[in-house]
């Protein structure tokens, strides 16, 4: 049993290792889960008792390892609450993710009782694509550690994600761990050397040519050239002095100011961070609030230009015209938004409300479920699921037709989400972000590594306004050709080639989780019959 455990805990080290933002060592992703498949392999021939159990709990231990040591930062984010209070509600992103990756091997576990190894195996894939689908759509959604993502290091490996998105990197990675385990096991097994020899050939083949095919279309892609200049903003101002020690004038001020220092008469798109203006603005009234007449008032010099910024806004209703509308002691309610906002030289504003939230901190979890509950808390004078969101993504237009997919910070995992918004018109994605809560952590790289992956899925440049850092500037190739410093306030420009081309993924979206997740629930249909049968 120690054994088992070690191997699991191995495993969970070799992945954490291959993880962004490690440069050089993705090629562990493509052994990482051997040892933990070896383990498994030996609980299910044993002897033992209660195999099931020893198969989730040993498991668990590896992924939570893996889980942990990636995502350690959530923790800096919670610990406004108090240090010791935020250390059991960081137990659960840290956790959760690691209970649904066991139940998959579990399921696996119970496919193996009935059907032969191999079929079980390619079970095991669906079960993991499902659960990893499951964690990007439920409302405790956390889909930070998709395997596929695990390749955003080395983009020059992943170029076919504008065919297949990150879920083909799940499948691929998963694969050739498959193909090694089975050699491996081959060995003390009566594998035959013939059996031996055409793994060792598959393996070898999987591994090649999807890297092969990768590196042929990196270098031989070429972009159209369509320039347009863009300036993105980094004010960094500390996430914990933006409401209430630094007044909003005086924040629109210094965006201004680095703006106007690097600004030229043709920049089309002045980017600023996520809540950059920090004043609740209503929007049906938003032409003579102050903050909007401020930036008004910077744009004047650039007729063509657009500020799209991020902002906290409202919207009254008369009556309870959506699911998260709150209460107010008139009769009448209201909604609460992170919205992208894109300001230009006309009257016309657009707004976007972000729509991906974060569970608890942006949302209530199971709202429609738990929506007895709403009441309780209203009467206590709280608000329960604090933002209004969207139905469905949408693009930002300039004044002279340049579409913008606005996408504000953790929207950024979604990949089907920005290729919906990229599908309507979208000519760049435009990520605006505050990651400051995670302080100088790798937190902030990885958001900036899973932004390349966003660029290759729909041959889009992305331009990223992160508030304390970091900003940058990604081709569609996934290449980061400029960015900033953490911590610096700065501003950068660049002309990037605006594309209207539409790719395979950003036209099909998920096809291949939703294939996976159908798969995995009918190898869960026939684990439940076969259990009644018996």
């Amino acid at each position: 049993m120690k054994k088992n455990i070690l191997l699991s805990i191995f495993s969970g080290l070799l992945l954490w290792i291959a993880w962004p933002p490690t440069h050089y060592t993705t090629f562990m992703l493509f052994i990482g889960f051997v040892p933990m498949l070896v383990a498994m392999e030996n609980i299910i021939t044993s002897d033992s008792k209660s195999k099931g159990k020893k198969i989730f709990n040993t498991t668990f231990l590896g992924f939570f390892v893996w889980n942990t040591l990636c995502v350690y930062w959530v923790y800096n984010a919670l610990k406004i609450i108090g240090p010791i209070t935020a250390i059991p509600v960081t137990l659960i992103p840290y956790a959760l993710g690691p209970v649904l990756m066991a139940t998959a091997c579990w399921l696996y576990y119970r496919l193996r009782l009935k059907i032969n190894r191999a079929i079980s195996l390619a079970g095991l894939v669906c079960f993991w694509i499902g659960y990893e689908y499951l964690h990007q759509s439920w409302d405790l959604n956390f889909p930070w550690m998709t395997l596929g993502n695990g390749l955003a290091t080395t983009h020059q490996w992943a170029q076919w994600y504008e065919y297949t998105g990150v879920y083909g990197g799940t499948i691929w990675i998963w694969a050739i761990n498959i193909l090694v385990f089975l050699i491996y096991i081959g060995l003390r097994e009566s594998q035959t050397k013939q059996t031996r020899l055409k793994l060792i050939a598959a393996s070898v083949l999987v591994f090649i040519l999807p890297i092969s095919f990768s590196l042929y279309k990196y270098y031989n892609y070429e972009e159209r050239s369509n320039p347009s200049n863009v300036v993105v903003a980094q004010p960094n101002i500390d996430p914990y002095e933006k409401e209430g020690t630094v007044p909003p004038a005086e924040q629109i001020a210094i965006l201004t100011k680095l703006c106007d220092s690097i600004g030229q008469r043709n920049t089309e798109y002045f980017l600023w961070p996520e809540t950059a203006i920090v004043n609740d603005m209503d929007e049906d009234r938003i032409r003579t609030d102050n903050s909007y007449l401020q930036v008004k008032r910077f744009l004047e010099p650039f007729k063509n230009a657009n500020v799209l910024t991020g902002g906290e806004t409202h919207k009254f209703y008369t009556t309870r015209a959506t699911a998260t509308a709150t209460p107010m002691e008139d009769g009448a309610f209201y909604d609460r938004f992170s919205t992208a906002i894109n300001i230009e030289n006309s009257d016309k504003v657009q707004f976007y409300h972000k729509s991906r939230l974060v569970p608890g901190a942006e949302s209530l979890p199971f709202g429609n479920a738990l929506s007895f509950i709403k009441p309780v808390f209203e009467h206590l004078g709280g608000a329960v699921g604090a933002y209004g969101l969207q139905s469905e993504p949408s693009v930002l237009f300039s004044q002279s037709g340049i579409g913008a997919t606005p996408v504000i910070c953790y929207e950024s995992l979604w990949g089907e989400w920005v290729a919906k918004s990229v599908k309507q018109g979208s000519q760049f994605i435009a990520i605006i972000t505050n990651d400051g809560w995670w302080e100088n952590t790798s937190g902030k790289d990885q958001h900036l590594d899973y932004a390349k992956l966003r660029a290759i899925e729909n041959r889009r440049w992305v331009c990223q306004s992160a508030n304390t850092g970091i900003s940058a500037f990604i081709n569609s190739r996934g290449d980061v050709v400029q960015q900033s410093k953490w911590w610096v306030r700065t501003a950068l420009k660049q002309d990037i080639n605006l594309n209207s081309d539409i790719t395979f993924y950003t036209d099909h979206g998920d096809y291949l989780p939703k294939t996976g997740s159908a798969l995995a629930v009918l190898g869960m249909v026939f684990l439940l019959i076969k259990i009644r049968r018996k």
